[in-house]
């Protein structure tokens, strides 16, 4: 699965010119055109990378900035930013509170595909397995706590349907059969069969109420959990 991409920028000629390039190039992207609505994904939403308009209406580029990494769950995040203004001292700025790079416009958009490609690889790779936590859209998965939250409300599951939501939510989009859910959640003092897989699922949407849309099925296979959010 190819990386997500936000792309924040209040020219939509220069949106749509980013979007075209990165998804030409297999890329998962959505734009917004103001600081506020990208705030607003990323505090929803896990991206594998962000660029940025400097010259933004309301909360600018360097002000996002340093929200993003100033808040440990989304510090890591790799932002390039892209902005007309050229001068030495705006570069400095950008590059000091944690751009990782800076592109002044008019760009090349071969160039600025060239960037993301290596950016994204140095990033370090996080396996789903290693997080704490997991975010899906407005669904939070705190590994270490055993908890769970929706849209920041505590939903309470049993110990067998916390492992079937976490085995889901690692891979979205994959299609997980029956005896692949029993495998993956297997453990002390649980017992579960492929047959019984119905059930807990069936319990599980219940709890998520009008978010039960998350877990999918797959006729004749199994389960999915959703890949866009």
């Amino acid at each position: 699965m190819k990386e997500k991409i936000l792309v924040v920028d209040d020219e939509k000629d220069i949106l749509e010119l980013v979007e075209y390039n990165l998804t030409k190039n297999g890329y998962r992207v959505k734009t917004v055109t103001s600081g506020e609505e990208a705030l607003d994904l990323i505090k929803e939403n896990d991206y594998d990378l962000i660029i940025l308009d400097l010259m933004l209406p309301g909360v600018d580029g360097l002000d996002l900035t340093k929200i993003i990494k100033a808040d440990k769950l989304k510090a890591g995040i790799p932002i390039v930013m892209v902005t007309a203004k050229s001068e030495e001292a705006d570069r400095v700025a950008g590059l000091e509170i944690g751009a990782d790079h800076y592109v002044t416009k008019p760009f090349s958009p071969r160039e600025l595909v060239a960037i993301v490609k290596a950016t994204l690889r140095r990033k370090p790779v996080k396996h789903e397995e290693e997080k704490t936590i997991i975010e899906r859209g407005g669904l939070l998965i705190h590994t270490g706590r055993h908890e769970v939250t929706l849209n920041n409300k505590r939903i309470d599951l049993t110990n067998l349907e916390f492992r079937i939501l976490l085995t889901l939510a690692k891979k979205p989009g994959w299609v997980m059969t029956r005896y692949q859910i029993v495998d993956a959640t297997r453990g002390e003092g649980i017992s579960v069969t492929d047959r019984s897989i119905d059930v807990h699922i069936v319990s599980l949407r219940k709890k998520l109420g009008e978010e039960n849309n998350y877990i999918e099925t797959v006729r004749g296979v199994g389960y999915k959990f959703k890949e866009n959010f």
